[in-house]
């Protein structure tokens, strides 16, 4: 059962909303080969800001994932697609269904 999480939040660059959008969504096909990677969802909280959050059993999982593909992706497009650094929280997940 996943009980640990990581909620990213992105601010797109102004006119790279739509770059921005598609770059997260393309991540889907990474995330589904990440064995440790329960859930996994790209958010849309304004014109201009995006989330992604993703579910883990286990903080190897955890781990795994921040040192993984995703991650190594984001790092290498943020200064072309955001206006700020990713700000990125781990949670501990209180309740699943």
């Amino acid at each position: 059962m996943e009980k640990l999480g990581v909620l990213v939040r992105l601010e797109a660059k102004p006119g790279k909303e739509h770059q921005a959008a598609d770059f997260i969504i393309s991540a889907l096909s990474l995330a589904r080969q990440e064995t440790f990677t329960v859930t996994w969802f790209a958010l849309q909280l304004g014109q201009s800001i995006f989330g992604i959050f993703d579910t883990f059993e286990s903080e190897e999982g955890r781990i795994a994932h921040l040192s993984g593909p995703i991650a190594q992706a984001l790092i290498a497009n943020a200064p072309d697609l955001l206006a700020t650094d990713p700000l990125i929280e781990m949670v501990d997940l209180l309740a699943v269904k």
